[in-house]
């Protein structure tokens, strides 16, 4: 598909709701001398579900990666809740009450179901409360109560996505991140964990950053939207508004 064209100018950060959770300001990361991010800049509304579009190599992930702390920033700023986190460590910023799933989803293959969903719970040392978090897991993803003592490596691959959400929903996040939670799955599977990431906008109140190369559906359940295209912000706005853009319509989400 042909991206749209990077004429095409970002509005300024005003045209978004203010009160962000988290903002990004003009943020530049780097591969070696890859340009991954070329000064980017988002505002994410608190209690909003916000997805990034883009073809590959248009930096989601590395957008995402970078607000965990697994990649350095070269410039800029990630202000979470007014604080800026840039330099911080991927554990301190998961105390902060950020929790990404990654692409592919990483479960721990090895461990059973319960063993991977308390891994999520590390930094809470209260048992009660990670009772009380697993209930609010298994009360989501049913499957899961069903199977706590199975090796996570055996699930099938909508189990291992759920066991993946569920993990992060672990640590009590404000600020979930899921990148490409429809990878790999049968369309149904597909409908029912978009269902699911909802759910857990509207049910728990908590905050979302969606990567997602199904941009129609991930449209379709957020609120805003950014296209990335090569590491800058080209295109953003609410997401009803990108839906009807031509340049999106033609090049994401597959119409004229």
């Amino acid at each position: 598909m042909t991206p749209p064209a990077s004429t095409a100018a970002a509005p300024p950060p005003h045209a978004l709701p203010a009160d962000p959770l988290l903002e990004i300001r003009d943020l530049t990361v780097h591969y070696g001398v890859i340009a991954a991010l070329r000064g980017i800049s988002l505002s994410i509304p608190a209690g909003a579900i916000v997805t990034l579009i883009g073809a590959n190599g248009a930096g989601k992930t590395t957008t995402l990666r970078t607000i965990s702390g697994l990649i350095p920033a070269r410039r800029g700023a990630i202000l979470f809740a007014g604080r800026n986190i840039v330099g911080q460590r991927p554990d301190q910023i998961v105390a902060l009450g950020i929790s990404q799933v990654p692409e592919g989803r990483l479960i721990f293959a090895n461990l059973t179901v319960l063993e991977n969903l308390r891994m999520g719970a590390f930094r809470q040392p209260r048992r009660a409360l990670i009772a009380d978090d697993l209930d609010r897991v298994y009360q989501l993803f049913p499957r899961l109560r069903e199977r706590p003592s199975q090796i996570a490596g055996t699930l099938s691959g909508g189990e291992q996505q759920m066991l993946a959400i569920g993990r992060a929903l672990m640590s009590r996040p404000r600020l979930l991140m899921l990148d490409e939670p429809s990878l790999g799955l049968a369309p149904l599977l597909v409908a029912a964990i978009f269902e699911k990431i909802a759910a857990i906008n509207r049910d728990q109140k908590t905050t979302i950053i969606l990567v997602e190369q199904n941009a129609n559906l991930a449209l379709e359940i957020s609120d805003f939207g950014y296209v990335l295209e090569t590491g800058r912000v080209i295109l953003a706005g609410r997401s009803t508004d990108l839906r009807r853009n031509p340049q999106v319509r033609q090049a994401y989400l597959g119409v004229s």
